[in-house]
Parts: structure tokens; C-alpha cells; sequence
């Protein structure tokens, strides 16, 4: 797996194009993509947040951070059941089957999820902005 970056001229900008293809590596890594190469603008909007201003961490916790402190406080994971709800395709059957859990435990655990997140975290503009805290959840977690 390979992350790139540059053009980098001279040797005041190696530094910069190092630290971005590291990151580009890390991302290539959290999205499942190993054995393959790319630079940020191969990586889509996960690209343009990987750039030098990027507060992912800062993003993370505004977006996904009461559902995070609930894991934290109670050793808990709504955010693996969160994160499998979304990419079940908001199945709830095929989440069961992947949480190898019951549909009703799914099923109480997105009903506290919306109690932290507040009643819109299951709308379309919304669940783009959790989907996308997530992968970047991961990716700054590291492998």
C-alpha cells in the first residue's frame, strides 16, 4: 500500500509531502483499499479533509462525541453498531447478523444512539455527515 503527495521543490517541502503521504497512507489503510496506492485527491472528500488545516479530531468529537463518551463511560460500543447499521445499508436484520445479536438489541441501541445524537441523526443530511465521522473515526484510531 502506498501513499503519495507532492509535487514537493525543494528540500524546505519534503517534510510537508511526507507527513501528507503518511496520512494518505493511513486513509488508504482505514478504508480498506491495503495492496493499492493513491494520493489525497485520489481519496475523495476524505482528501480534502486530509489537508494540512484539517481538524479531524475536532470533527470526530462534534459529530460523534456523545456517543463516544457513552462508550467510554459505560464500556459500551454504539459505535460499532452505529458503524454496522451504516454499512448494513440501515438494515436492521443484516445488523443483527453482523453484531451477531438480536434484532431487538439493534433495535434499543439505535433508540439510545438517536437519544444522543437528538431525533434528525437518521436523516439523509445528517447520516452523511455520521457516516463520514465514522470513517474518519477509524482511520484516526489507526489500524
Amino acid at each position: 500500500t502506498v501513499g503519495a503527495a507532492g509535487p514537493a521543490t525543494g528540500p524546505a517541502e519534503l517534510p510537508g509531502a511526507h507527513d501528507e503521504a503518511a496520512r494518505c497512507l493511513s486513509a488508504l489503510r482505514a478504508l480498506g483499499h491495503t495492496g493499492s496506492g493513491g494520493a489525497t485527491a485520489d481519496l475523495g472528500f476524505i482528501g480534502v479533509l486530509l489537508g494540512d488545516q484539517a481538524d479531524l479530531g475536532g470533527y470526530v468529537r462534534r459529530t460523534l462525541g456523545p456517543v463516544l463518551d457513552y462508550d467510554a463511560a459505560r464500556s459500551t460500543d454504539l459505535v460499532t453498531t452505529l458503524d454496522a447499521y451504516f454499512a448494513q445499508g440501515a438494515s436492521l436484520t443484516r445488523t443483527k447478523t453482523l453484531l451477531h445479536v438480536h434484532v431487538n438489541t439493534v433495535v434499543q441501541r439505535l433508540e439510545r444512539i438517536g437519544r444522543l445524537l437528538g431525533p434528525d441523526w437518521n436523516e439523509p443530511p445528517r447520516t452523511l455527515e455520521i457516516q463520514l465521522a465514522l470513517r474518519l473515526h477509524r482511520l484516526t484510531q489507526g489500524p
